[in-house]
């Protein structure tokens, strides 16, 4: 007998998800960028102009739609001027953030966006409000998107590119109650509006402009952000002239507290369910933000833009611990899921959701061996791979009937089962996730509205929660064909294993 039923009407499709929640981050941060995604052309690693192609042979084969550099707490650091023209002559620095270690600026703005055309991504540029200036932030954005011989463009020119980028997306500081500046809401909101305002419109790009927002449940900085741009009013809301048309959400996922976050591969069960508490948290967060945006813009016209979130544990014993250099087991695996969950429960409001980090930092999708060069595909990677269909297709409801088995962590409830689905081109996507960490989960998927033809279903499972890939063992964790699943007259019955990922794709007539 099944545990649960899930209704899907599959002839109700909802708000669009945006591809862009499958987006990713890569910050001047321990080896995300030197040695993940940038090693020089004079490396033994196989490279084009000394970007990894397995790296972007992988990131390609999710989709990726976006990318957010040069950070993080990294941006409001970083002076662009100091990334372009001959390797040999651009400044030095220090990354005093991260490692403290001098930074050679040898990957910037140029070999960001070649980077990004051989992703096939759109650029996510972080601009310097912390400690730049408004002439700098407008002066690069001219730099990369304009076609003529302005100033800024003729530079650019100089430095070997001719024709200008397209730069979607525009973020205006980061962090900025924190390590952008440790300013107060209002302070930064003013500073917003005099920033977005000179991200100019050029050779029509049309920059969506996303200002740093909250930290976690910090919903006063959100209602102070949404007060000040709602001043704007109307359709102007949305429109190019806008200082801004997003704004941000920072959340991260640990089973213990900034201390100690726990550790990435030695956990308890109670640890495990705590670190699923605190993932579901992002659901509260989302709706706790988008309430506040609500009040202000009932349209939806002001996207929330959740650009980090992931798990961050202690790192690895014997790495720099500025690197944040951490293994990544299904338990983060199933963190991605929860947070896709919401982010497609939630498809009109949140826009946008970066990962926190593309390689070798926090929950990476990617990681490289820096003695052997060796490249390993995380648990995350994987679902990000199940879920590829999810993007730029419009939602489907599930409604779930029957007790949701569930668990108690630090006195609260944890519910141990997870689903969202969408459809596009005569198909459906179903994800499922069995949160128990010792139960197999049998649900009945009860189809409704159009005829199923077909289905494959597939899983991300192993026999232990904390099992993840290395170089010597790359394929511990990876995805599977599902094979129970079973006809039913409502439509499916599927068993998801303890612990793990599934998705059932169906055909539509």
């Amino acid at each position: 007998m099944a545990d649960l039923t899930a209704v899907i009407d599959l002839d109700l499709p909802g708000p669009r998800i945006s591809r862009h929640v499958y987006g990713h981050f890569a910050e001047h941060l321990g080896r995300c960028i030197y040695g993940g995604f940038f090693v020089g052309e004079d490396s033994d690693v196989p490279n084009v102009r000394g970007i990894r192609q397995d790296v972007v042979e992988a990131l390609r084969a999710i989709r990726i739609p976006n990318l957010r550099w040069p950070g993080g707490c990294f941006a409001d650091d970083y002076h662009w001027r100091d990334g372009i023209g001959p390797r040999a002559d651009r400044p030095r620095m220090v990354n005093s953030h991260w490692g403290d270690v001098v930074e050679d600026n040898s990957f910037g703005t140029h070999e960001f966006m070649d980077l990004c055309e051989m992703l096939g991504a759109d650029a996510y540029i972080s601009g310097n409000i912390g400690s730049g200036t408004v002439r700098e932030m407008s002066e690069w954005i001219e730099y990369l998107t304009r076609a003529d011989d302005s100033p800024m463009a003729t530079l650019r020119r100089a430095n070997g590119r001719d024709e200008p980028w397209r730069v979607p997306f525009w973020g205006l500081g980061n962090e900025a109650w924190g390590c952008g500046g440790n300013m107060t809401a209002e302070f930064f909101a003013n500073l917003a509006r005099q920033y977005g305002t000179y991200v100019r419109n050029h050779n029509d790009n049309d920059p969506y402009r996303i200002a740093a927002g909250a930290n976690a449940d910090d919903y006063a900085w959100t209602e102070t952000l949404m007060q000040s741009v709602a001043r704007l009013g109307g359709d102007r809301l949305q429109a190019p002239g806008a200082p801004y048309q997003g704004i941000s959400l920072h959340y991260y996922t640990m089973s213990g507290d900034w201390a100690d976050k726990g550790d990435a591969t030695q956990f308890s069960t109670e640890e495990y369910y705590r670190t699923v508490r605190k993932a579901q948290h992002v659901r509260t967060l989302v709706e706790g933000h988008g309430a506040v945006m609500d009040a202000y813009d009932p349209d939806k016209k002001v996207g929330l833009v959740v650009d980090e979130w992931g798990t961050w544990w202690n790192v690895e014993p014997g790495t720099n611990p500025g690197f944040l250099y951490q293994q990544n087991t299904l338990r983060d695996a199933l963190v991605a899921s929860i947070h896709f969950d919401v982010f497609h429960d939630h498809a009109d409001r949140v826009v946008m959701a970066n990962i926190a980090q593309t390689v070798n930092v926090l929950q990476a999708m990617i990681l490289t061996d820096p003695d052997t060069g060796a490249l390993v595909l995380t648990p995350t990677y994987h679902v990000y791979a199940m879920n590829v269909g999810h993007q730029d297709a419009d939602t489907l409801r599930v409604t779930v009937h029957g007790d949701v088995r569930d668990t108690e962590s630090d006195g609260r409830r944890v519910p141990l089962f997870s689903a969202s689905a969408s459809t596009k081109d005569g198909s459906a996507l179903v994800s499922l996730s069995n949160l128990d960490a010792d139960a197999d989960l049998t649900v009945v998927l009860d189809l409704r509205g159009r005829e199923v033809t077909g289905h494959r279903a597939r899983v991300l499972t192993a026999p232990e929660l904390a099992a993840h890939n290395s170089p010597e063992a790359p394929d511990a964790v990876v995805p599977a064909a599902l094979e129970a699943v079973r006809p039913h007259p409502a439509g499916l019955e599927v068993t998801i294993p303890a612990h793990s990922y599934a998705t059932v794709e169906l055909d539509l007539a």
